[in-house]
């Protein structure tokens, strides 16, 4: 397998590697705060309250939030390794736990 594609919904918090996005110019949460509205999110999702699209548009931190979190197609050293380890682990359709990296948390949907 060389590429997957991928949609994902990113929060930021004070650590993240730049501490800013097109929602909020200085992110102050904590972590754990993070991590905390991100399991949120998750749940609104499998539990078929709100669709992954439709959360990404609206609270990722990331600017793919214009594409409802899609990244498009990626293959093996574009993303950060924890970002692609559960990437490429994730079946199509499959939504991941919560991820750490450098960016922040996110969730992740393998989308093809």
């Amino acid at each position: 397998m060389d590429q997957v594609q991928c949609s994902h919904l990113l929060v930021k918090h004070s650590g993240s590697r730049r501490p800013a996005s097109w929602r909020e110019d200085k992110i102050t949460r904590s972590k754990e705060e993070a991590i905390g509205i991100l399991k949120g999110y998750r749940e609104q999702i499998v539990s078929g309250q709100k669709t992954f699209e439709d959360l990404a548009s609206k609270y990722s931190d990331c600017s793919s939030a214009k594409r409802g979190g899609d990244l498009g197609p990626f293959g093996r050293g574009q993303m950060q390794k924890p970002f692609e380890d559960a990437s490429f682990t994730l079946k199509v359709g499959e939504m991941s736990d919560i991820v750490d990296t450098d960016s922040g948390v996110h969730i992740i949907l393998r989308t093809a």
